[in-house]
């Protein structure tokens, strides 16, 4: 018998995070001194594919920032992320290799060879 936990939906986010993401994002924000508010998740230009996602803490949303919570966790994205991230998916995973965030997007068309950066 399996047993699968799943992230309750937030109205009109762009994007999911599993509640592994969501529990390791609290534990390395409670960590910090002071406490961000939240996390921003974004796209931004650059590397070999053309595109890379950022994820970094954030004492508040700005002035063209759309904010969701994921249980208790504040997210903000800004106007132009929100395109590169419909329907995308972020989730915490530890290997034998590493642990980290992982990003499944539906609208990538290609990445490149080390996996850091994407073409839409």
């Amino acid at each position: 018998m399996s047993t699968t936990t799943t992230t309750p939906e937030v109205k009109n986010a762009p994007l999911t995070l599993t509640a592994a993401a969501i529990t390791k994002v609290k534990e390395i924000m409670a960590q910090q001194s002071p406490v961000p508010t939240g996390l921003r998740v974004g796209v931004v230009g650059g590397g070999c594919s053309g595109f890379s996602y950022s994820m970094q803490f954030e004492n508040g949303a700005g002035a063209m920032d759309k904010t969701f919570e994921f249980d208790g966790l504040k997210v903000f994205i800004d106007a132009t992320s929100l395109m590169y991230l419909q329907g995308a998916s972020v989730d915490y995973i530890e290997t034998l290799e590493g642990a980290g965030f992982k990003f499944e997007n539906p609208n990538v068309k290609s990445t490149c060879g080390c996996g850091s950066s994407f073409n839409v």
